[in-house]
């Protein structure tokens, strides 16, 4: 594929992290050393086979002004929201919920052992539509296209590739892309991903490399400008998030699991969920 590639201007590794009724993660985003990038807001990586990790879930708890991805890589979880939606993500499907005006929710595993493993993604909404109806999204693996190339597969949530698979997560504001990559050792991804869109890559195992820097398992890299993404798989393959979307350059006022534009829409926020307009 032709082009420019891009550079990785900035790798971190994601940092400890406990939410929701003690579930234990990895932050990758939204740490001290890397707190946003415009249009993402937090990513955390959840991986554990000891149920005392996850067992506890994320009971029921509030949004607005965001939007969340959760991809399964295993395990099985379900969502559950004030507004009527249910339903229960497996490995290689995925939960697009839309927070936007208000939204009250829980995730709760539904396996007592085994492995959960996955990815949670917040992605910010411009002021325009942080208080529209809130909605929700639910694909299965079955639904998730895929893009087979040599040694990979590309497995697209949201966005169009190169060779013109689409993900079923459409018409959004940031106009994302979204895809798991599945890489066999020395396999090597391509795709054109113009440079005005933010684009991360987080390794979830194995491990990559990108314009010469080693990307290992927790690893986050951000790309820098260029045209065409070039992500090449370590000895061992690699299984990865590869994300990216235009940003939105607005102000960001962030108190707790409200997100929105300024600290007064904040506080009027917890006010309305105390009050029950959720």
């Amino acid at each position: 594929m032709a082009g420019f590639y891009r550079p990785l201007v900035k790798v971190t590794r994601g940092m400890a992290a406990s939410d929701g009724a003690g579930v234990k993660m990895t932050r990758l985003l939204g740490t001290p050393e890397l707190r946003v990038l415009d249009p993402f807001l937090m990513l955390d990586k959840f991986h554990s086979d000891n149920p005392d990790d996850y067992i506890a879930g994320f009971p029921e708890h509030p949004h607005r002004g965001f939007e969340t991805v959760t991809y399964m890589v295993a395990g099985r979880m379900q969502h559950r929201d004030n507004k009527g939606h249910e339903g229960v993500i497996e490995p290689g499907g995925v939960q697009w919920m839309t927070a936007a005006g208000g939204i009250i929710h829980s995730e709760m595993p539904q396996q007592e052992d085994g492995l959960m493993s996955g990815f949670q993604l917040w992605i910010n909404l411009p002021a325009a539509e942080k208080m529209k109806p809130a909605g929700y999204q639910e694909y299965s693996a079955a639904q998730v296209a895929e893009d087979k190339r040599e040694g990979v597969t590309a497995r697209i949530v949201a966005g169009r590739t190169s060779t013109g698979v689409e993900g079923p997560v459409r018409n959004v504001t940031t106009q994302p892309f979204y895809a798991e990559l599945v890489m066999e050792p020395g396999a090597v991804f391509e795709e054109a991903i113009p440079a005005e869109k933010t684009t991360i890559v987080a390794i979830h195992t194995g491990s990559v490399n990108v314009s010469g820097i080693a990307l290992a398992e927790a690893h986050l890299g951000v790309f820098g400008p260029g045209d065409t993404v070039r992500i090449e798989a370590g000895d061992q393959g690699a299984r990865a998030i590869l994300a990216a979307a235009n940003p939105i350059g607005e102000p960001i006022a962030w108190g707790g699991p409200f997100v929105m534009n300024t600290e007064g829409e904040v506080r009027q926020a917890m006010l309305d969920y105390q009050m029950g307009r959720f």
